[in-house]
């Protein structure tokens, strides 16, 4: 059955998939600099978050709440930034980044700062395997 959900292919060619939830798919950002998950409702024709149903709108908190707990566990950030922006992606999404105080944007946001730094292919594998296995495990 095709429910009309595309993927945005911006987000399709800066992240990695991780897996999906009941309602969003889990990405990483292919980006080594920061551990940084992104959550996409694979709902066809989103941009804000009023645009999700009550129950839907329930659920996508629910998996931030879960992906904010999983980049604790995989990270061990100092504080987990959550933030939907959509600015440049009007496809909703929400940005769970596990911050350090030693990143290079820390205090500020990780958004034009610098260069994004593609993970090394095997690196990128085995930190969404485990992510994924975290997700499967909450």
């Amino acid at each position: 059955m095709d429910t009309g959900f595309r993927l945005d292919p911006r987000l399709s060619a800066d992240t990695l998939p991780v897996g999906d939830l009941p309602l969003s798919s889990v990405l990483l950002m292919d980006d080594a600099r920061f551990p940084w998950f992104v959550l996409v409702p694979r709902r066809a024709g989103l941009s804000e978050i009023t645009d999700l149903s009550a129950e839907d709108g329930r659920a996508f908190w629910e998996e931030a709440r879960l992906a904010a707990g999983v980049m604790l566990s995989l990270a061990r950030p100092d504080k987990v930034n959550v933030a939907a922006l959509g600015n440049v992606v009007a496809q909703l999404h929400l940005h769970v980044v596990g911050r350090f105080r030693s990143d290079p944007a820390w205090p500020g946001p990780v958004w034009g700062q610098g260069e994004r730094r593609p993970y090394p292919p095997h690196a990128a594998a085995q930190l969404a395997e485990r992510a994924a296995a975290l997700f499967a495990a909450a």
